[in-house]
């Protein structure tokens, strides 16, 4: 019984050895699949995000042809609103879904400037549907749309720790008023 006692010091220090071990690669295994899951959802959110703000600049692309229609935008290739119209309005489906899914996988403080952001595209398309030609209030309805879009990219950015982008605004020449409208 005495080299049992002798080797007893040992046998708890393997035990204690193995209970170690065990519990750190649960700690690992835990964490290792906690940061997965995190990198999982931002790939999904960011996919959420860049799908709702694809189908709202179509819509934008829309609205600035049928601005050009009305000369209000300088736009190369313009757009009745009799022909934009069902194109308004599949562009106003398609933007359902993908406002869902934001909705629903957003962060609260993108889903706002997203809402807002719609909100401005919202007041181009009634404005347009009007039928008005004043390409003034055009440009302040368009710039309030670009700064509600800065908001969404930036909101964005915050919300999945990436850097500052581009602004996405390029300077155009003005438009040759001797030809159609181009941009």
């Amino acid at each position: 019984m005495s080299a049992f006692f002798q080797q007893l010091p040992a046998l708890i220090g393997v035990v204690i050895g193995a209970l170690g071990s065990y519990l750190a690669v649960v700690r690992v295994d835990r964490v290792r699949f906690r940061r997965e899951r995190e990198a999982r959802w931002e790939e999904r959110r960011l996919s959420v995000y860049s799908d709702y703000a694809r189908t709202l600049k179509g819509s934008v692309t829309l609205t600035y042809r049928v601005a050009s229609h009305l000369g209000n935008d300088p736009h190369p290739h313009p757009l009745s609103p009799e022909e934009a119209e069902p194109l308004l309005a599949e562009a106003t489906v398609a933007r359902d879904p993908s406002g869902e899914a934001l909705i629903l996988l957003g962060s609260p403080e993108v889903v706002d400037k997203a809402r807002e952001w719609v909100v401005a595209v919202m007041e181009m398309e009634r404005f347009l549907r009007a039928g008005t030609r004043d390409p003034q209030t055009w440009q302040t309805l368009l710039e309030r749309q670009r700064a509600r879009r800065d908001g969404y990219y930036t909101a964005v950015r915050d919300d999945l720790a990436l850097p500052p982008g581009h602004a996405g605004r390029w300077p155009l020449p003005p438009p040759d008023r001797s030809e159609p409208a181009q941009r």
